[in-house]
């Protein structure tokens, strides 16, 4: 840990000119690969630091620096280096530094009128942006992947044969075998929704991808910020929309929300086919995600960065 809290440093400084005082991290995000810290320099300014652990591919920076270019406000860009580059690589790892917005996120406080009008008159800008076709390639593509079903599958024949020494795993566990027929049901669902859906031709658009409370900011102007771009998708526009009243967190799941939201965004044809889709792949994907962390990793074999 005191070896990578020097790396830090030390590229701050030499790529950024910033003068740490303070390291501190912080315990957001669900990426076992990336870990997040507040930096406050010696000229008393406070930055957010995203450090992961793997070389990080310039497009979802493109993609910012596009949306910024079409006029959208609802954005917080990443910090130059020296060089006037905007990610640095750093042995195995790559920094990414934008300005600390202080503010809450979309699970910590509820949205104003004003700011689901705006969440929605943003989100509506992102699906229509024109992306010229050089960037485009270089966007993943929407392909109904069977991915997260197979891993749940997998699951019990996996699990059987791991030794679970730890509460939090042995509970997920025990969830697993409880509610098995459940979740048997919601894989067998997902998939045939899947299926429906990539049997007809579909609109695709630029997507953020992940676009519940957590990635949405609210500083202390009330200014509305949509966070953490780092998986963008070209996807049916459901793909986004499916998180507007799906209650993950268990937030945003109001009629009177997506009412205001649907303001913002304008008038639009939703396939509730897709929306269906995407909220019960979305929840095979988190048990997936949460099983193979907790279960099919040896506890102490956790390599999340601030642990290192």
């Amino acid at each position: 840990m005191e070896e990578l809290t020097h790396l830090i440093i030390n590229c701050l400084s030499t790529y950024y000119l910033i003068e740490v005082t303070t390291l501190v991290l912080l315990p957001l995000g669900a990426d076992p690969n990336a870990s997040i810290y507040k930096v406050q320099s010696s000229d008393e300014k406070t930055y957010f630091v995203k450090l992961k652990q793997d070389h990080f591919h310039d497009t979802n920076i493109a993609i910012l620096e596009l949306l910024q270019s079409v006029g959208i406000q609802e954005l917080i860009p990443p910090i130059k280096t020296v060089t006037g580059t905007q990610i640095q690589q750093v042995d195995d790892f790559t920094l990414i530094v934008y300005p600390f917005v202080e503010g809450q996120d979309g699970f910590s406080c509820s949205l104003t009128d004003e700011q689901w009008i705006a969440l929605g008159q943003a989100l509506k800008q992102v699906h229509e942006v024109h992306i010229p076709t050089s960037l485009k390639t270089r966007i993943r593509r929407e392909k109904f992947s069977p991915k997260w079903r197979e891993v749940v599958r997998s699951l019990y024949t996996h699990i059987e044969a791991v030794c679970i020494d730890d509460e939090i795993a042995s509970n997920l566990w025990k969830f697993l075998q409880e509610n098995k027929p459940v979740i048997q049901q919601l894989v067998d669902r997902s998939e045939h929704l899947s299926e429906k859906a990539s049997s007809r031709p579909l609109k695709f658009v630029l997507c953020h991808s992940d676009i519940h409370g957590g990635n949405v900011l609210i500083d202390s102007s009330k200014a509305l910020y949509i966070v953490d771009w780092d998986d963008p998708i070209l996807a049916p526009k459901e793909r986004d929309l499916m998180f507007i009243g799906g209650g993950i967190g268990n937030v945003w799941n109001k009629p009177h929300e997506q009412k205001l939201f649907y303001q913002g965004y304008g008038q639009t044809d939703v396939d509730w086919t897709l929306i269906t889709y995407y909220r019960y792949e979305r929840i095979v994907e988190d048990i997936a995600v949460y099983a193979q962390e907790l279960l099919l990793k040896p506890i102490k074999g956790n390599n999340r960065l601030g642990n290192v």
